[in-house]
């Protein structure tokens, strides 16, 4: 079983990551793979990160053979996804929106449909738009047919709708003992909804 983890932020060992990590190394100690991945470092590459529906049938024509490919082949092979993002202007940030945008030909191969998605985000004040940022995250991943859940889990209480933090991450102790949380449900929903996905 693979859990991944997509860091949408502009910087590769930001707060972003840092809440990720801890994440993932919580789901790991359940026994399943992780890997974090940067997704700038695909966008980078391209010669315009953005969408433009060049295709209405999108072939990935604007990816193919680059990094961002090989990031959709591994995003089909996990099991749940962990995705997050630090706020800017009260939503997502660029990476994330263009990683997504990007990613009609994996919807159209509904490579994504019954994976288990959970989001965080960080934000530069306590209040700072973090929840309205995992709600966009919700909303990318729900058009994918991904199942979605939030930070609740039986070991620790319902949760709320992800892991929120107030940078910096590494001295947010809630938001830590949060994303730990939101991996522990999402190792358990992917290891109940395995049956459900292709291969």
């Amino acid at each position: 079983m693979l859990i991944l983890g997509l860091n949408g932020s502009a910087h590769e060992h930001g707060n972003t990551a840092d809440l990720l990590t801890y994440g993932l190394e919580e789901a790991a100690k359940m026994g399943v793979d992780t890997d974090l991945i940067f997704i700038q470092e695909a966008l980078e590459e391209l010669d315009n990160p953005f969408c433009t529906v060049c295709d209405p049938r999108c072939p990935g024509a604007c990816y193919q053979g680059k990094k961002l490919e090989e990031m959709y082949a591994l995003l089909k092979e996990s099991d749940g996804i962990l995705v997050g993002s630090p706020v800017y202007f009260g939503t997502v940030s660029t990476q994330v929106k263009g990683f997504w945008d990007l990613s009609r030909k994996l919807r159209n191969e509904k490579g994504l449909i019954n994976k288990v998605g959970g989001a965080v985000s960080v934000g530069a004040a306590r209040f700072g738009g973090q929840e309205h940022t995992i709600r966009c995250l919700h909303d990318m991943m729900l058009v994918h047919g991904m199942t979605i859940v939030g930070d609740g889990h039986e070991s620790a209480d319902p949760g709320h709708n992800g892991a929120c933090s107030h940078r910096p991450s590494i001295k947010d102790d809630y938001a830590i003992a949060r994303v730990r949380v939101l991996a522990r449900r999402i190792v358990d929903v992917a290891r109940a909804t395995q049956s459900l996905r292709k291969g």
